[in-house]
């Protein structure tokens, strides 16, 4: 005798149909209407990128004396470092496993890229101790080993910057196409013009500054979420209510006698599981998230200079204390975020498809469910501080390896400080334009968040031991 699954309504259209002894979410969240307007998509992608142009040119103006040559304080770099550690994946792919996962998702996901920018203020403190001057990591390379060595690890610093960068427009460009209808190649080639405007009026000096902004924007929205899902939502409200949705989720699932489609695969992704449930840390899934997950972040840490940058600008009382607090404070960042509205989802039972969740769009589906369109801005708010904000950073980390260690080191050796800044500002809007194309491209191709966020400790994880042990 065939059950009938709990409808769930969106745009005025079910999506579920009965099939056998389950049912088959025949439908796809996002398949209906977008929430939003494309215009709204346009202000958004445009409007950030003005915004911090005009506000970081300000606050430049304005703090001089507080940011001043290699003396950033503790609390300044701790807010950077949340800043550039939040990327769209740290919204996007760490909600996307807790609904692959269950509970293990979150903790694999917050833990296992924590521990690296807790590891890095040790690399931060030796770069102060031993190359005070160098402007980026492979000029460190190239002093000790020399030329050889130097093309490779520039090779693999520029690798990093791209494989982040690409995650940053393969996330931002899913949700706001997602969301506002928004064509993902325009949106592809219209982030990284926004992120270029902010970089180039303000430099190291505004990214600094407007870090702050960014981290504050976030963990106010993550808190509203977090409120929302566990205490003021009337379809969840309460960690009881969610718990027994989920065992009531898992439970459907482990009876099932014939395939039924949910998360993807037959019977659901939580076979992997103890006794099937979303609700254990005992997950072979997860687990091996867990350790993919390390590896992938030691490279995208110690192997990005975007960091290097950061540790040299430090004051070196500061340096270590701000790497250190910054990470803890990023840890609740993905942890919060997951729990609340990737098992919200899994709770609300939302007809997510599994190209879906790879796409960065489980956030985005719960905030809908929850708090209609008012959700679905704030995250698009959310999403967009952490694209502004580490897609700087990256632009900020490839200027310099291409002006010092290409332009001045193998081209122009006797450049002058007005002609560097020239190749810097250049380099800025190349690689930009550069990361839309290649965003095209892997749209075209069919490579997701998910898979790019599992692939680069494969790319980029043989860097880390070298280029620690060349200071340590």
């Amino acid at each position: 005798m065939s059950q009938k699954c709990p409808p769930f309504e969106f745009s005025g259209k079910y999506y579920d149909v009965q099939e056998g002894i389950g049912c088959v979410r025949q439908n796809s969240f996002f398949e209906g209407k977008a929430v939003l307007n494309q215009g709204l998509g346009y202000s958004v992608i445009l409007g950030f990128g003005a915004f911090f142009a005009f506000f970081t040119s300000f606050l430049v103006w304005l703090e001089k004396r507080y940011v001043a040559g290699r003396n950033v304080k503790t609390g300044l770099i701790a807010s950077v470092i949340v800043s550039q550690w939040t990327w769209a994946a740290t919204i996007l792919q760490s909600s996307n496993v807790a609904w692959q996962y269950g509970i293990s998702g979150p903790f694999w996901y917050a833990s296992g890229a924590t521990i690296q920018v807790l590891l890095f203020g040790v690399m931060a403190i030796e770069i102060k101790r031993k190359a005070p001057h160098a402007h980026t990591v492979c000029e460190i390379v190239k002093a000790r080993w020399g030329k050889a060595a130097h093309f490779v690890f520039l090779t693999f610093c520029l690798m990093t910057n791209i494989i982040v960068t690409a995650m940053l427009l393969l996330g931002g460009g899913s949700v706001v196409n997602a969301l506002t209808g928004l064509n993902i190649y325009a949106a592809s080639f219209l982030i990284p013009l926004g992120v270029i405007v902010y970089t180039l009026a303000g430099g190291l000096k505004a990214t600094f500054l407007a870090s702050y902004i960014h981290s504050v924007i976030v963990h106010v929205a993550l808190v509203i979420f977090a409120y929302l899902v566990y205490t003021a939502s009337d379809k969840l409200g309460s960690p009881s209510i969610i718990h027994h949705h989920l065992q009531e989720v898992a439970s459907k699932l482990r009876t099932c006698k014939e395939p039924i489609s949910h998360n993807g695969q037959s019977c659901g992704p939580i076979a992997g599981n103890y006794k099937g449930s979303y609700l254990t840390i005992m997950s072979s899934g997860g687990l091996v998230f867990g350790i993919i997950n390390i590896v992938g972040n030691f490279g995208t840490v110690f192997v990005d200079n975007g960091y290097w940058v950061s540790a040299i600008a430090a004051r070196p009382s500061s340096t270590h204390k701000g790497y250190l607090l910054g990470g803890l404070v990023w840890f609740a960042v993905p942890f919060s975020l997951a729990t609340s509205l990737g098992l919200g989802a899994l709770a609300l039972d939302l007809p997510l498809t599994a190209d879906e969740a790879s796409r960065g769009l489980v956030p985005p589906a719960t905030a809908i469910a929850l708090m209609g369109k008012g959700g679905s801005v704030l995250l698009l708010t959310m999403l967009f501080m952490a694209v502004t904000s580490a897609g700087s950073s990256e632009l900020i980390a490839v200027s310099p390896l291409c002006t010092y260690d290409i332009y001045r080191t193998y081209i122009n050796p006797d450049a002058s400080g007005e002609r560097i800044l020239s190749v810097s500002r250049a380099v800025v809007v190349g690689f930009g334009c550069f990361m839309g194309l290649f965003a095209v491209i892997l749209n075209k191709a069919g490579v997701s968040l998910g898979w790019m966020y599992l692939a680069m400790g494969v790319l980029i994880g043989s860097a880390v031991l070298p280029i620690a042990f060349m200071l340590l």
